[in-house]
């Protein structure tokens, strides 16, 4: 029906039942259309839904094309059902609010637990697996005192003077192919791989979950460092070699920083497998004669000199040249 000859355009404006028993006689609707013409509606009886705020929303309305009497227990059920009628209306709203809110509740949700999910694996990438759960549960990790851990040191050889001569973007990619590699020896081995500096990368064995055979593993590992690094191609003439060193003993082990965390490790057995490293000679596994009592019987091992170590006086160390058949 137009708005502008509805009957109950004038019963939205009211507050209580608008109840006309016959139109034709009300001077408000004699010459409506609707009922001076066909449909010729008589009975009229319209009740205003208003909302518990007081806004009204629409009409709850009874039509007859005869004249019609209520009596005042109909007019109440009109004016009870129209209440229904608001309360049904406000429930529906309610409930499409609560959805809703429930869906922007479960979005966000979802949003948190992806993030969180890009957060624990950025950890795992940056911390070992262990040491990131026990930062998420206290936030922060206890230093560790490991009774044996092996350590390994190596760096490119020659690499300093790569940089002088490759672009850049070269010059990240080999070292990036090398070390993404090298990452994926250190997960096959199951020791950690604790940082790398420039062309340096470090590995430990035994930490942060102790073990009985690191020693095995590192060594293990060393030789599968060189394999890779002997099979590359010349780059630009030259020709990349590894020099690598190893030792065992105690190690204290931590996480630095609050804003970007390092798992770290200090004393004397990281002093000494740098020293190992450093005292070595390209495509060499230098082992320290510690290791060496560790892995003689499962590899196989050259004697190579006394060599003088920092703080450490005179040391006999070895050449780690294979496993044992």
């Amino acid at each position: 029906t137009p708005r502008d000859i509805a009957v109950c355009s004038h019963t939205i404006c009211q507050s209580d039942l608008l109840y006309v028993p016959d139109l034709s006689e009300d001077e408000r609707f004699a010459d409506n259309p609707l009922v001076s013409n066909a449909p010729n509606v008589r009975f009229y009886a319209g009740m205003p839904l208003i909302t518990p705020n007081g806004h009204a929303i629409g009409t709850l309305c009874t039509v007859d094309f005869e004249k019609k009497e209520l009596s005042i227990s109909q007019q109440e059920a009109l004016r009870r059902l129209s209440r229904q009628v608001v309360t049904q209306l406000e429930l529906r709203r309610a409930l499409l609010e609560m959805n809703d809110a429930v869906k922007k509740r479960d979005d966000m949700y979802a949003e948190l637990q992806s993030e969180r999910d890009k957060t624990d694996t950025l950890m795992a990438k940056i911390l070992p697996k262990s040491i990131a759960e026990e930062i998420k549960d206290n936030g922060k990790v206890s230093p560790r005192y490991f009774d044996e851990a092996s350590i390994l040191f190596s760096d490119i050889v020659g690499f300093t003077k790569l940089t002088e001569t490759l672009p850049p973007n070269t010059l990240v990619d080999l070292l990036d192919q090398i070390f993404c590699r090298f990452d994926t020896i250190a997960a096959k081995h199951g020791v950690e791989k604790i940082k790398t500096i420039g062309d340096s990368y470090m590995v430990a064995g035994g930490v942060p979950v102790a073990s009985t055979d690191h020693c095995h593993r590192l060594a293990q590992m060393a030789l599968m460092m060189q394999q890779f690094v002997n099979e590359q191609p010349l780059f630009e003439g030259n020709q990349i070699a590894l020099r690598v060193g190893l030792h065992t003993g105690p190690v204290i082990a931590g996480v630095i920083g609050k804003r970007k965390f390092v798992y770290d490790l200090w004393g004397d057995t990281v002093n000494i497998a740098a020293r190992m490293e450093s005292h070595g000679l390209p495509g060499k596994i230098h082992v320290s004669p510690t290791m060496y009592e560790r892995i003689k019987d499962d590899f196989a091992l050259q004697y190579r000199d006394l060599i003088e170590v920092k703080g450490k006086g005179a040391m006999a160390t070895y050449w780690l040249l294979g496993a044992n058949p």
